[in-house]
């Protein structure tokens, strides 16, 4: 049975997504419906719990001889264990990651789980101050969630997460997008990975247009298709068929509206910033990319709101 060979490993809200969307077009690459699989990973929490691995191994079973099979599973790049076992998995794997600037990350994270129904503190600040609670189990929203996704200041250590892909998989075996690189030059973007998994790239287009902010209609109807108590113990069960994922997007599609979230408040941005410009600093240099554009400031606000403790990391 195929199995992949490569792995789109994170990050979460760095356009991850888009780029998937565009590798499944090309008809050398097979990766299946289902994002997110999330199937590696010990030490990750699971909303509707672990597929096992013949119900893995199934989603590929479409592929091809010949095609480069692969998946996109953002949350591999924050677990520590990941790494290993995709190694073990799939000793000659190739691993695609596209990064993006932590604070935005942190707030488009933030946006995301209130629509996902799994955030229940509105506030972004207040949800950043709730994080230390939360990494000891306290404060979590009821019901069965991913509470690492809560761990916002946590989850976008970058540097020390694609350290450890390169020491298992080497450099030469991870290639690193940025989220800047693809809303500069999409197709560029899109041509450098395909030539990094070997594959014709002169069919890059630039990717579309995906996981753009939504704003829930009915957060009753939300909770419903999110969390719904009566089928989440078929959940393992359902999502193995594409029809059920199709009607799941279709149901957030019409309870939702594309609409742009706010800008982040000026003084909690700044902080921020400054609270994270050594760890951008430690990436760039990572990556030998110039990331100084991620530690521009906006300007002072006149009446700057309370800011968040910083994270004792």
């Amino acid at each position: 049975m195929p199995r992949p060979d490569f792995f789109v490993v994170g990050a979460f809200k760095s356009g991850s997504t888009a780029l998937y969307d565009q590798l499944r077009r090309h008809p050398q690459i097979f990766m299946p419906f289902h994002k997110e699989p999330l199937y590696f990973g010990d030490d990750l929490t699971r909303r509707y719990g672990r597929m096992s691995l013949d119900d893995y191994l199934r989603l590929f079973r479409g592929a091809k001889p010949g095609q480069r099979v692969g998946e996109a599973s953002t949350w591999y790049l924050y677990s520590e264990s990941a790494a290993k076992e995709i190694k073990a998995f799939s000793p000659e794997a190739q691993i695609m990651v596209v990064l993006r600037n932590p604070v935005d990350v942190m707030y488009a994270q933030h946006n995301q789980l209130i629509f996902n129904v799994i955030e229940d503190i509105p506030d972004f600040a207040d949800a950043l101050a709730a994080e230390p609670d939360r990494r000891a189990g306290k404060r979590l929203p009821p019901g069965p969630i991913n509470v690492e996704n809560l761990f916002y200041r946590h989850s976008v250590h970058f540097a020390e997460q694609l350290e450890r892909y390169f020491e298992v998989f080497g450099r030469e075996r991870v290639h690193v997008m940025l989220t800047d690189d693809m809303r500069r030059d999409g197709a560029g973007l899109v041509r450098g990975a395909l030539e990094f998994l070997g594959v014709d790239p002169s069919l890059a287009a630039a990717p579309p247009r995906s996981n753009e902010n939504r704003k829930v209609r009915s957060p009753l109807v939300q909770r419903l298709i999110f969390a719904p108590k009566v089928l989440l113990p078929l959940a393992p069960f359902l999502r193995r068929f594409p029809l059920v994922r199709s009607i799941r997007t279709r149901m957030l599609e019409m309870n939702s509206e594309a609409k742009p979230r706010p800008p982040m408040d000026p003084a909690l941005r700044r902080q921020l910033i400054e609270e994270y410009t050594p760890e951008i600093e430690r990436l760039g240099k990572l990556i030998e990319r110039d990331l100084s554009s991620w530690l521009e400031l906006p300007a002072a606000s006149p009446e700057p709101r309370a800011v968040v403790p910083a994270s004792p990391s």
